[in-house]
């Protein structure tokens, strides 16, 4: 049973690949990638064995958490892309629960991951190849590791069956996948600082570690060849203890889940009792309904959900790269940076629409009720967002007197580029994930009718709030407060007039260009 659950695991895989070229051509990437990772932390086991064991100890340690801590959230975060181990297909077949056990933890190994796993951890054992107890050492925490790998990954895979089945939160997990990945310029860089100048708070961690499940199985050959050998028995126990825990746990995971498999039907099919939402205290007018959808699908569509994430990120961005570059006033463009993000999110809102943009045609909505609606709807939270964002570098650097003028600045850009991109998409529409597609998705389309109204997009906005600019630029350069001031008047009162003259003028466009708009969207869809 055990080499049948394997022989369909490469089953799967070798179909999968035959029928899709996309899977065939992420594979040999991914195989690329990997075998870079792969040589380049096998070189560096290997060169561990001619340090140290004091140094080479703490960095193994590391590594080896990290990898665990990986496994262990990958079932999370990457929930939905491979279903060939998915506890409920098992459901139905008299399949012993030691035998499915072991099948599907040798079966987990098969792939990228696993593999590049299995030599990394196999190389571990170079580094410890100092003397046969040492080697020894290595050899049982390499095994321990690669077995808590794979048993704490099933174990998470088996207990969030149910969430995984939910499209909302496979999305969700996406999407909080994100942050990591754009914040990883500046958890690197701070981590190499750290690294630099504090070695001492890096040995301590992979000290505290060595003593926890993440790190125990990889601290034992390092203790054995300091010649601490009471301390190595103890870490390999919680090593084993882990695993052994970790295993039964998973056993009974696993169980639940065949006896009761997760429910398929959409997590979203139940009525809501939370009243009307936005639809309760928006205006009674077309305006006011299209402004009250807009908001619903800015909550619930991930599409929209992926912006939202990043906008309050910009601050930790700007944040590091000013540090790293000693420019503190590219910090102070936080609010600014996000306020245009925000505004330019209003350019695909059509796009985002897809074919439901036939509703308005059909209902005979005027232009102008449609770029007020969906203005509304954005400028709701953008504006104290903006606001809070651009308020956050100043309650860091302390620098007060250039307040007005950032603010000014991001309330234009805000307001103005709302007007801007209200005009835009109701010229152009960009191709875009379809609804209930994934946010990650790209589809192929115009990519450089794209590409050229994003540019010219931010080329005109730039000109749009050149007041503004100017009158920042002269605040930091004299630092009279008056200029501030002043570019916090001019944003509101320019801003909001450019505002309006961009919705009034995207509506009349809107109007004229209504069945050509709604044929563009059919043929990107």
């Amino acid at each position: 049973m055990v080499a049948h659950l394997i022989t369909l695991k490469l089953a799967l895989l070798r179909n999968g690949l035959r029928r899709s070229v996309g899977q065939l051509v992420g594979l040999i990437v991914g195989s690329l990638y990997g075998l870079g990772l792969l040589f380049l932390a096998v070189l560096g086991l290997i060169l561990l064995r001619l340090v140290d064991a004091g140094i080479a100890g703490p960095i193994v340690v590391l590594g080896g958490s990290a990898l665990l801590a990986g496994w262990a959230f990958a079932p999370i975060l990457v929930s939905g892309v491979d279903l060939t181990l998915d506890p409920g297909r098992f459901a139905l077949y008299p399949i012993p629960l030691s035998r499915l056990l072991i099948g599907q933890a040798l079966a987990g190994l098969i792939g990228i991951p696993g593999a590049c796993t299995a030599v990394a951890l196999a190389a571990t054992t170079v580094t410890w190849a100092r003397d046969p107890l040492t080697f020894v050492a290595g050899v049982l925490g390499a095994v321990l590791a690669l077995g808590l790998c794979v048993v704490v990954s099933r174990l998470v895979a088996s207990a969030v069956t149910d969430l995984a089945t939910s499209r909302r939160f496979r999305e969700g997990s996406r999407m909080v996948m994100m942050v990591p990945i754009v914040l990883l310029g500046p958890i690197l860089g701070l981590a190499i600082r750290g690294m630099e100048t504090n070695l001492g708070a890096v040995h301590a961690l992979a000290q505290i570690l060595a003593w926890t499940p993440l790190g125990a199985s990889l601290g034992v050959p390092a203790a054995v060849a300091e010649g601490h050998l009471l301390e190595a028995f103890l870490k390999l126990l919680i090593a084993a203890a882990s695993l052994v825990l970790a295993a039964w746990a998973w056993s009974r995971s696993l169980a639940r889940a065949l006896v009761t498999p997760a429910s398929r039907a959409s997590s979203g099919s139940k009525a809501g009792r939370g009243g009307l939402g936005p639809f309760g205290w928006m205006p009674a007018s077309p305006a006011g309904a299209i402004a009250a959808r807009a908001l619903v699908y800015w909550v619930r569509d991930p599409r929209y959900g992926t912006a939202l994430i990043i906008v309050p990120l910009v601050p930790v961005i700007l944040f590091f790269s000013s540090a790293q570059q000693h420019q503190s006033d590219v910090f102070l463009l936080s609010g600014p940076l996000a306020a245009f993000l925000l505004a330019w999110s209003l350019a695909t809102d059509v796009s985002y629409d897809s074919t439901a943009f036939s509703l308005h045609l059909t209902a005979g909505v005027r232009g102008r009720a449609d770029r007020w609606g969906r203005a509304l709807a954005l400028l709701t939270f953008a504006v104290p967002a903006a606001a809070v964002i651009a308020l956050v570098p100043f309650v860091v650097s302390g620098r007060w007197g250039l307040l007005p003028g950032y603010l000014g600045l991001a309330f234009g850009v805000l307001l103005s580029g709302s007007g801007l991109a209200s005009v835009v998409s109701a010229r152009f529409t960009v191709t875009v994930p379809l609804p209930g597609e994934s946010p990650f998705k790209r589809p192929p389309g115009n990519t450089t009718q794209t590409f050229l109204v994003q540019i010219g997009g931010l080329l005109t906005l730039g000109l749009l709030v050149l007041p503004e600019i100017l009158l920042v630029a002269l605040s930091v350069a004299t630092g009279e407060p008056g200029y501030g001031w002043g570019a916090l008047l001019v944003g509101i009162v320019l801003g909001s007039a450019l505002c309006v003259g961009g919705i009034t003028l995207g509506g009349m466009w809107l109007d004229r260009r209504g069945p050509e708009v709604y044929s563009s969207l059919v043929r990107s869809g």
